[in-house]
Formats: structure tokens, C-alpha cells, sequence
């Protein structure tokens, strides 16, 4: 925000740059439409009237003109441009104009047809591409409502849709394509119903074959930062469907450690909230830009933070430095579905609660980050947790076996070595691990093994209803099947 003569000076001895512009007095109105179109359809700025091309101030003699022509040049726009009024700041005696434009516009701004864009120092044309995601950005449209063109009602899984009308159908409606009609998950196209975009991201059967980066890489990195050692899922599906096995990575792959109360009772908990970290993975699901097909969600758990990054910039009139206080929604349709299926609060409380739950174990406040092309947040926590005491023998050497390898595994992996640690266990079948964990799918039991086999943490010994699993010492370096 500029406030008096010294502000204007700053900017002045930076040079002219993306968002600092100026002009003489006698620029033309449409000279300042196109800058302040620019500016607005960018990430705002600043532009001075009354400094010459070098930055020398020259000054205004008549500042009430000046003044109507800046918001003549606004007004000229199409939709016009609604910025603050612009003020007369003194420099050397000389009067110049600070006309300011904030960030995050409402519209999208065209000046005679032509829709521009900053760039350095100069204002270039948006692409068609740039224009269509800005104008989706911006809430002007809504990607999400669009019929998706090779999309037919048989792309819709309909068994999940008539679950979904149960939950929310209060009158006794029980028309199925009417209910997702009026939540704008299918639209009438030459008067016949198809799915929408985010009929298809909330109820299709294959969402990913019409909306390709539409889900989530996660992977648990051993250090500090991205590195060869890491366990890796991809998420895809429904975006219920995925949210629901993010919490399960989550689940998997938080650590956990001890806290000592003031009572000195032992209680166990994750290295981060499960609350926080699960909220991030909804708000991002739900607020991500589904327009930009090159990249998903990420989620990556590293040593000492981690971090959900999601494609497109904030949207609307929401910033960093506003983004606890301010409330948009580029996805209307997927946030109101998802708040009727129970996994998010629609008035979009989600930021406040996480900074609340971090704040409740005196972890760090989250931190946002825009990146050029999409919004992370990351959760930082300062040290290790504290290791679980009064482990057994096989828990003991199970740890240590697995340091020694130093791969990264899930709870139930671990629960696997752990078993074959056991002086009583020889070996460990598919029939042992679901022995172990009765609730989780046996195809999902059958990845861990895998993933251990792979990993060469274990060997698989036999063929299918008779194969086992030892573990790999080095008398089995030659047996891997």
C-alpha cells in the first residue's frame, strides 16, 4: 500500500516491473486503459502519473483532470474496472497521481476486444488458453459445470448416485437424475442430459479416462527432501473415493510418538494432527483448479514437514495474505456434494481449524505458498517424536532390521516383519496378514507383500496357494521369485 512521498520514491528507484508502471500527464486514456487492465488481469500494481520515461518526477498541473482521465481510462474497460480512488502525492513540490489496483479482480478485463496480461514491464496478450483459465480462476465461468463432450450417462456409476440421493433427499424425491441436475453434476446439452465435469470427478466410473491429472500422487520420502528412498501410491478414482485412501496413506504413514502428560500418563499420537493433515487433503481436493490436466494433488510426507500442492493459483479475490479471512469457491458444485456427503464444513472453515489444531500441540502455524503455477501448504514440525518405550524382543529387532535396510514401510509392513521376528514364526502367509488386520482388503495385504518383496525386505517362497514369505537374509539372495 502506498501512504506518502518516500513509498512512491522506493518504487520509482526499482524500475518499472510487472506490477510498477508510470506515465506523463498526457498519456492517453487508452494508453492507461491497457495498463490498468493488464495490472488487473495480473496480479495488480501500482501506476504513477507525473513521472517521466526515466523516472525523473515531472508532476500533474492539474490533478482533478488527471484524476478523471485515470478513471475515465477504468471505465473504459469492459466490464469496467472499480478500483480505489486514486490519490495526489507531493514529491519535491511536485503533484503526482498513485492510482493502486488491487490483487485478485473479480473479472476478467478487455479493452476494444483485446485482453491483456503483464509482462516485465510491458502488457502482451492473453492466449486463449491463459484467457480460459483466467476467466475460470476469476469465477467468471465454471469449469466444473461444463458437459464434458465424450462423456456419456453410462460414465456415470449410478449405484453411488442413488446412495448419494438417499443421503440428501429430504421431500421423498427419489428422481436420481433430477437431484444431480439441480447440483449441476449433469446439464441438459440440445435437451438431453450429460455429465458434467464434476459429475464425473464426484460420480464417475473411470474418472480419470475423461479428466486425466485429476488425482493424487502421496509418498513418504525418508530425509529432508525428495530423494531415492520413498513409498509411493497413486490415487485415483472418485474424488470421495480418493480423499478416503489419502486418509489411509495418512494413516499408514505419519509417524507416531509419545507425549508425557502432566500427570505423567503416556498417550500416543501422530507427528501432526490427523485433523490438519486431512483437512489440507480435502481443501485441496476441493478447491484445486481441474482445468490444468498436466499435473494432480500432491502429497509428500517427508523427516520434518510435509507438504499438499495442488494445480492453480488461489482463486477469486482470495490471496496468501488474506487467505484466513476471505472466502471463494472455484468449485461451488464439488464443494457443496462433498459437504452433503459429510467430508468438509460448507461454510469453508477448513484453514482456521488447521491453524487451531497446530496451534492446540504448539506446532508451527501452517505456511501458504504460491507457486507460479498452483498453492501449496505445508505443515513443519521441529523435531523427531518421541520413540515408543518397552518394545519386544521381535518389535526391537523388527526396528532394527528395517534401519538397517533403510526402506520406508507402512504400519502394516512393519507388523509383517515384526511377526516373522518371532522366534515361534517361521514363515508368514496371506492367511497370517489377514489374521492380523481382518479390515483391511486382502488386495491391499497383498500390495504390502509385494511392496516388501520388492523392497527385498522379504522373500517369496512357493507358488500361489502354497507360497510364504521369509524374510531376505543372505542365504535367501538367490531364492526371490
Amino acid at each position: 500500500m502506498i501512504h506518502d512521498e518516500a513509498d512512491i520514491l522506493t518504487l520509482v528507484q526499482g524500475g518499472k516491473q510487472a506490477t510498477v508502471d508510470w506515465f506523463k500527464e498526457d498519456t492517453s486514456v487508452d494508453t492507461l486503459a491497457a495498463t490498468l487492465g493488464a495490472m488487473a488481469n495480473s496480479t495488480g500494481g501500482t501506476l504513477l502519473v507525473g513521472v517521466g520515461p526515466t523516472g525523473l518526477i515531472d508532476g500533474v498541473r492539474n490533478t482533478a483532470a488527471t484524476i478523471d482521465t485515470v478513471l475515465e481510462a477504468a471505465l473504459k474497460l469492459e466490464p469496467s474496472l472499480i478500483i480505489p480512488m486514486p490519490r495526489i502525492v507531493t514529491i519535491n513540490e511536485r503533484d503526482t497521481i498513485c492510482v493502486q489496483i488491487p490483487a485478485g479482480m473479480p473479472n476478467v478485463y478487455g479493452l476494444d476486444g483485446r485482453y491483456l496480461r503483464r509482462e516485465n514491464t510491458t502488457n502482451v496478450g492473453l492466449k486463449p488458453t491463459e484467457l480460459r483459465r483466467l476467466i475460470i480462476e476469476r469465477g467468471v465461468t465454471s469449469y466444473e459445470g461444463e458437459i464434458v463432450p465424450a462423456a456419456e450417462m453410462d460414465d456415470i456409476d449410478w449405484e453411488r448416485a442413488r446412495d448419494y440421493a438417499r443421503t440428501i433427499s429430504s421431500t421423498g424425491d427419489r428422481d436420481v437424475e433430477k437431484i444431480l441436475e439441480r447440483r449441476g453434476c449433469l446439464a441438459r446439452f440440445d435437451g438431453t442430459l450429460r455429465p458434467t465435469n464434476a459429475g464425473l470427478l464426484l460420480f464417475g466410473r473411470e474418472p480419470q479416462r475423461h479428466l486425466r491429472g485429476s488425482d493424487i500422487t502421496a509418498a513418504r520420502f525418508a530425509g529432508n527432501s525428495m530423494g531415492d528412498t520413498f513409498n509411493r501410491e497413486d490415487i485415483s478414482g472418485t474424488l470421495p473415493d480418493q480423499i478416503r485412501r489419502a486418509e489411509t496413506f495418512l494413516a499408514d504413514h505419519l509417524r507416531k510418538g509419545v507425549k508425557i502428560g502432566s500427570t505423567m500418563e503416556r498417550t500416543e499420537e501422530r507427528e501432526y494432527p490427523m485433523e490438519a493433515a486431512r483437512e489440507i487433503i480435502v481443501n485441496a481436493v476441493a478447491h484445486r483448479d481441474y482445468s490444468i490436466t498436466g499435473d494432480g494433488i500432491r502429497l509428500f510426507l517427508f523427516r520434518d514437514h510435509m507438504e499438499v500442492t495442488s494445480p492453480g493459483n488461489l482463486a477469486g479475490p482470495v490471496t496468501v495474505d488474506n487467505i484466513k479471512d476471505e472466502r471463494f469457491s472455484r468449485n461451488p458444485i464439488i464443494v457443496q456434494v462433498l459437504a452433503d456427503m459429510g467430508f468438509i464444513e460448507k461454510l469453508g472453515y477448513g484453514v482456521d481449524r488447521v491453524i487451531d489444531l497446530m496451534r492446540s500441540l504448539e506446532l508451527p502455524e501452517p505456511e501458504f505458498i504460491e507457486t507460479a503455477g498452483g498453492f501449496k501448504v505445508r505443515l513443519h514440525r521441529p523435531e523427531e517424536p518421541t520413540p515408543l518405550p518397552a518394545l519386544s524382543s521381535a518389535e526391537e529387532a523388527a526396528r532394527v532390521f528395517i534401519a538397517d535396510l533403510d526402506v520406508e514401510i507402512n504400519p502394516r509392513q512393519e507388523a509383517a516383519v515384526t511377526f516373522l521376528h518371532d522366534r515361534k514364526n517361521k514363515r508368514l502367509t496371506n492367511s497370517d496378514m489377514q489374521s492380523l488386520y481382518p479390515d483391511v482388503h486382502a488386495e491391499t495385504l497383498r500390495r504390502d507383500l509385494a511392496d516388501l518383496v520388492s523392497k527385498n525386505v522379504l522373500v517369496k517362497m512357493g507358488q500361489k496357494r502354497g507360497s510364504y514369505y521369509v524374510l531376505h537374509t543372505t542365504e535367501h539372495h538367490g531364492d526371490d521369485s
